[in-house]
């Protein structure tokens, strides 16, 4: 970073260069943009960005971000437990859920089978959804009909959903794969409704 910039100025350039999808030149349009701000938004800013992990943990059923013990998907009683969608993190969850097509509930595995990146099963929420699909929910008094692997189309969204349909092979549920409405190598949160929607309504039996 040039010299001609105060500290202060440079760390936020740097800190904001570290966000995914921000490169140096918009992480500099960004920090002057906050720079030329009123106060408010300034603070605003600050005091949102402090507070943002107080508060947040995981759902003991799906494994979604929450702030209490159950997340509000899970705790919806019009939503059909017996129909659970696999995704890799939150992200994909908020995009299906724009859909407003699907109507059950989520496993969120935080992470992809990869192992050239030293992730295994062990290191994604693989065992929970295992043991979520096998005693019925969480507390045992339902029947899992069906669970829709929605990883994404690429390498290591493909080893998942191919472990999981192992995984569940022998347990008496349907495990189907969103259909291929999503392009090879894209990201869930980056596909618009009506692709997503597709996907959902042409998933087919693994």
């Amino acid at each position: 970073m040039a010299k001609y910039l105060p500290k202060n100025v440079e760390d936020l350039i740097n800190e904001l260069g570290r966000l995914p999808g921000i490169g140096p030149k918009t992480a500099q349009r960004l920090a002057f943009h906050i720079l030329k701000s009123p106060d408010r938004v300034a603070r605003g800013l600050s005091d949102a960005v402090a507070r943002v992990r107080e508060g947040i943990g995981l759902c003991r059923e799906c494994f979604n971000l929450c702030t209490g013990e159950i997340c509000e998907i899970c705790d919806d009683s019009s939503r059909d437990k017996e129909v659970i969608c696999v995704v890799e993190d939150s992200l994909d969850l908020i995009a299906i859920e724009k859909t407003g097509e699907f109507k059950g509930v989520y496993h969120v595995l935080h992470g992809l089978i990869a192992p050239l990146d030293g992730i295994g099963v062990d290191d994604i929420r693989m065992k929970e959804l295992q043991e979520r699909v096998a005693k019925g929910g969480l507390d045992g008094e339902l029947s899992v009909k069906e669970v829709i692997v929605a990883t994404n189309p690429n390498l290591e969204g493909e080893a998942t959903a191919l472990y999981i349909a192992r995984m569940l092979d022998g347990l008496d549920v349907s495990v189907s794969r969103i259909a291929r409405g999503l392009p090879s190598g894209g990201d869930l949160e980056y596909a618009d409704h009506t692709t997503l929607s597709r996907a959902l309504e042409g998933r087919g039996a693994m």
